[in-house]
């Protein structure tokens, strides 16, 4: 599922040019499963999985299996919609470099919610 990200986001050129100043590697972990996701101008570049032995990324989204799964179903409940709702539940736990993440929250909101059944926000 997760290596649908990069085609669904490239897919969007409204996406892409929202994020066309964003190049950066960051850290997705759901569970015991790591992915690191690079971005350049605003386009998924690559998606790898784990394991890794000394990974390199600006910030790291890490949240249960069953968090994500909530996140990404059709109609996600109150509380597991939005990232900064997982945050703010304690359910997701952003680390590292957050002003990259901050400066282009819209962005990665789209980006993560494409992978959802329906590919929109709820």
């Amino acid at each position: 599922m997760i290596e649908d990200l990069k085609d669904r986001v490239n897919a969007d050129v409204n996406l892409v040019r929202r994020g066309r100043f964003l190049s950066t590697t960051f850290l997705l972990e759901i569970g015991a499963a790591a992915w690191l996701i690079t971005i350049a101008d605003g386009k998924i570049v690559a998606v790898t999985r784990g394991p890794f032995v000394m990974p390199s990324w600006s910030f790291a989204l890490r949240a249960s299996e069953e968090e994500w799964t909530k996140f990404w179903s059709a109609k996600p409940q109150p509380g597991s919609h939005d990232l900064m709702a997982l945050i703010k539940r304690r359910t997701l736990k952003a680390e590292g470099n957050l002003q990259i993440f901050m400066a282009n929250l819209r962005y990665f909101k789209e980006a993560l919610v494409k992978l959802r059944a329906t590919g929109v926000a709820a």
